[in-house]
């Protein structure tokens, strides 16, 4: 089958976007795994697939898949390139509009032709709903790792993440701490591993090492999880520009029992088909 698709990008962090309202096709792994394939395929670091809603309370279900085929459920850039994908391909006139993800439901509300803002739900902390091995709740965590002990922050955006801070983003070890955070036990479906540098109370730089696929340009939900973790910590204030490799996402959480809101850009780079 041929399939039509449309290459996005949000700051970096880069998307295959599928139509599964006018295409009919269930995506499979290997399905993912070729169109993110940089060599043999389209190349991604996730793949979205817009589908028909399963309720008449949203406008659309979204869905996300990682570079190694898995779904998972929530990812703050795609959001953004799905907005402005329905926007663009007449699939709606709306200007906020409502996805169901796997971690629930977002509010998506375009901007202007290339930001869009989304409420990105409220963070939760609760160990076990993150899900993180703990005793308790705390504002941090020492995590044993080759002997040493890491302080890290954990939390879920829809989605789990650790935050570490660092004094030099540059020399962050991110392609060594990486994966060994990403797999360790303490994280029974494995985490998103955030090395946040506080520049100032309203800027921090962040590199992500995403699940799934390794470090990317950018990450929206892990852009949110470091703003929140640095508020909690006291480190910084209210609204935050966070300076990624891809780009920069303005973040804010008015604190909690709030949802946390992420606005940034959005692009369209070009579109296709390709065999399946």
């Amino acid at each position: 089958m041929l399939l039509k698709f449309t290459k996005m990008h949000g700051a970096g962090n880069d998307f295959v976007v599928i139509d599964l309202i006018s295409q009919r096709y269930r995506l499979r792994p290997q399905d993912v795994r070729k169109l993110a394939d940089r060599h043999f395929g389209v190349g991604c670091d996730q793949v979205l697939a817009v589908e028909a809603p399963n309720s008449p309370e949203v406008d659309f279900s979204y869905r996300i898949f990682n570079a190694d085929g898995g779904e998972v459920e929530h990812c703050g850039n795609g959001a953004r390139c799905f907005a402005r994908f329905v926007r663009d391909k007449k699939l709606t006139s709306k200007r906020v509009i409502t996805v169901q993800t796997l971690a629930g439901v977002l509010e998506l509300r375009i901007r202007n032709r290339q930001d869009v803002e989304v409420s990105m739900g409220i963070p939760i902390f609760e160990p076990r709903s993150i899900p993180f091995t703990a005793d308790q709740q705390a504002v941090s965590y020492q995590l044993e790792l080759d002997g040493d002990a890491l302080e890290i922050g954990c939390l879920s955006m829809g989605n789990p993440h650790a935050v570490l801070q660092v004094e030099d983003i540059e020399k962050a070890q991110v392609e060594q701490l990486g994966p060994k955070i990403e797999s360790h036990s303490a994280f029974p479906k494995r985490v998103n591993v955030g090395f946040m540098q506080v520049i100032s109370p309203e800027i921090i730089k962040l590199r992500v090492y995403e699940r799934g696929a390794g470090e990317t340009l950018a990450c929206g939900t892990g852009a949110c999880a470091a703003v929140v973790y640095g508020i909690v910590r006291g480190w910084l204030r209210e609204s935050v520009t966070v300076e990624l490799p891809g780009g920069k996402l303005c973040v804010s959480w008015a604190g909690a029992g709030q949802p946390v809101m992420m606005i940034g850009p959005t692009e369209l780079v070009f579109e296709g088909t390709i065999k399946i």
